[in-house]
């Protein structure tokens, strides 16, 4: 039966039955490997969210004007002043979409969000092997790409 609570030892089977690790070489390498995954892990967070900024496209804002002030005489300067109310729309400049590479764009996307969600549910199961060694390779991993990985995304 697995052990529910962590401990510390240098057997155990991970996420496949042929993944099982019989000594310290090999606990070494397994907390390495998960080590990478993590580090891969936070790294598709960021290509995700650094594509989604990329791919936006520019959203248009929508400029107003003024309506050319009329003063008369008989008008009081409240009576003349601006409202929301009375500015006027410009039409914003139509932007052509091209909906082959939004597409590519959706699919890319997608694509790797299912490759994160995958990835971050076999190191959930690996955390829940209740190995203390693969527990912390999996969070100086995350450590790790987090430290690596968001940098990158404010250089863009």
């Amino acid at each position: 039966m697995m052990p529910m609570t962590f401990y510390v030892s240098n057997r155990v089977t991970l996420l496949f039955d042929f993944w099982d690790v019989h000594g310290p070489v090999g606990m070494l390498l397994s907390v390495f490997v998960v080590l990478l995954l993590t580090v891969f892990y936070e790294l598709f967070k960021v290509w995700r969210a650094w594509l989604e900024t990329k791919s936006e496209l520019p959203q248009p804002h929508l400029k107003y004007t003024p309506p050319p002030p009329v003063r008369s005489d008989s008008t009081t300067v409240l009576e003349s002043s601006q409202s929301e109310l009375s500015l006027t729309h410009e039409e914003p400049r139509r932007l052509a979409v091209n909906v082959k590479n939004s597409w590519l764009l959706h699919i890319i996307q997608t694509f790797l969000h299912l490759l994160q969600v995958t990835l971050g549910y076999m190191l959930m199961l690996c955390v829940m092997s209740y190995n203390t060694w693969i527990f912390l390779g999996v969070i100086v991993g995350s450590g790790l790409g987090y430290f690596i990985s968001f940098p990158l995304l404010n250089r863009s």
